[in-house]
């Protein structure tokens, strides 16, 4: 694993011992892209000490041109050199918080929007909100296929390990790469679809996993791209096959123990739990763009594809959108709430704060958790689900966003800026979509209407 720096002066001596000439700083936009800028080695302590100053007018959902100035402030602890670069002359990157000209977090940047619901957490009691997500993914041969049908690389499926897995190595040295960045890898499989893969961090804090996220998702684009073929997070890529998703593994943690656990229950649930599962599957639908952010995503989030959209929870049960794992004695501090229909291609600093206020608004308001739903929820008709009072998803994006529109919840989330901003962003990203004529139409309507 790679050294873990906690100081400037821990930066400063590795950058000395591993004859490091440039460090990117690195930052999110609104909707997740990673940004980038690099500064010479030598402005090391510059940057510490004042931070480094930059244009923020073309940073989608930034400030525009008259209040563009910001400052870019690294955190030393995210300091990791890039093992797709040069050992000589090395390249390393560390993550920044954004602030404005005088020193003040700037309140459209997204990690600061997660450190504000881990700010409440705390004040609620809480010492850390523990995160573990799997995001999936594909491989393809091009990032722009010539028919418009992405070319997979293989046709294996779920925990093939053959030559039908054709991403075997290319996975092996992402893995690896990983680890010498501090993200400690739990196990890595193809997945159900043709050329998909999945690769497991160990949770951590939500704010060190969102980071991780973002460096996940580079390292694999990086490494596909070295066998020259495309990796992508898009959440469904190929009809008639499963997408990707992000189930997120979460847990709250309270004087060094996990707050979801009780010996007592007969789910072995907390009331902590229980009322935070209850906030999540209450405010479900509101921050729904949060989580499931793109026009795609609704794609995926469709029945009979192993991905949830009816909100109810459930221990076995893969078609709720929450699911406790069964617990094991002796396991207390593996309890926790998966949350199945987050996918890879969210923000992950703002899909986290979103999880992590609809989950603490259950605790803070005394929630009810309705009873578990073990029967698979896809065989039950749209009449059954109704008496039994289970909600679904939005089912479109153009749906969710006019939802989270209104909910005092996601502006209490985002913050009044970045709010306002999200939602304009998405709703032209829906109004863009919705005019088009689409193959589908073409074929269907043209030769017969």
């Amino acid at each position: 694993m790679a050294e873990q720096p906690k100081s400037a002066g821990d930066v400063n001596q590795i950058v000395e011992d591993r004859d490091v000439r440039f460090v990117r700083l690195w930052f999110t936009d609104v909707l997740g892209q990673l940004k980038s800028f690099s500064i010479n080695a030598a402005e090391l302590d510059d940057a510490f000490d004042g931070g480094m100053g930059f244009d923020g007018s073309s940073i989608t959902g930034f400030n525009p041109i008259e209040e563009s100035d910001m400052i870019a402030m690294p955190d030393p602890s995210t300091f990791a050199l890039l093992p797709w670069r040069p050992e000589e002359d090395a390249v390393a990157r560390m993550f920044c918080d954004i602030r404005v000209p005088g020193g003040e977090p700037y309140e459209g940047d997204p990690r600061w929007i997660l450190r504000r619901a881990l700010k409440r957490a705390e004040e609620l009691g809480f010492d850390a909100y523990n995160i573990g997500p799997e995001l999936e993914y594909f491989y393809f041969r091009s990032p722009k296929p010539e028919d418009g049908v992405p070319e997979v690389l293989d046709e294996g499926g779920y925990f093939d390990l053959t030559t039908l897995d054709a991403g075997t190595d290319v996975r092996r040295e992402t893995v690896l790469a990983l680890e010498k960045m501090g993200i400690h890898v739990e196990y890595t499989h193809h997945e159900v679809g043709p050329s998909q893969h999945e690769v497991d961090m160990r949770y951590k804090n939500a704010l060190a996993m969102a980071d991780d996220c973002m460096t996940y998702r580079i390292v694999v684009k990086e490494y596909a791209m070295k066998y020259g073929w495309h990796a992508t997070f898009m959440p469904k890529p190929l009809f008639g096959e499963n997408g990707s998703g992000m189930h997120v593994h979460q847990s709250l943690a309270k004087d060094g123990k996990n707050a979801f656990f009780d010996a007592d229950d007969q789910y072995y649930l907390s009331p902590t739990a229980k009322a935070f599962i209850a906030g999540q599957l209450k405010h479900a639908r509101e921050i729904s763009p949060l989580f499931a952010q793109w026009v795609n995503s609704y794609k995926r989030l469709v029945p009979g594809y192993e991905a949830p959209v009816y909100l109810a929870w459930s221990r076995r049960n893969r078609s709720a959108l929450i699911r406790v794992p069964l617990y094991h004695p002796g396991k207390e501090s593996a309890t926790r709430a998966e949350l199945r229909c987050p996918d890879p291609a969210c923000n992950p600093y703002m899909c986290f704060a979103g999880m992590l206020q609809a989950g603490l608004e259950g605790i803070e308001k005394g929630y009810e958790l309705p009873e578990p739903m073990e029967q698979n929820l896809y065989h039950l008709s749209p009449e059954e689900l109704t008496q039994q009072g289970i909600e679904q998803l939005p089912a479109t994006l153009g749906e969710a966003i006019e939802i989270a529109a209104d909910s005092e919840l996601v502006l209490r989330t985002l913050g009044e800026h970045t709010f306002r901003r999200f939602i304009e962003i998405k709703r032209q990203e829906w109004d863009d979509y919705r005019v088009q004529v689409t193959p589908y139409e073409i074929e269907n309507f043209l030769p017969v209407l």
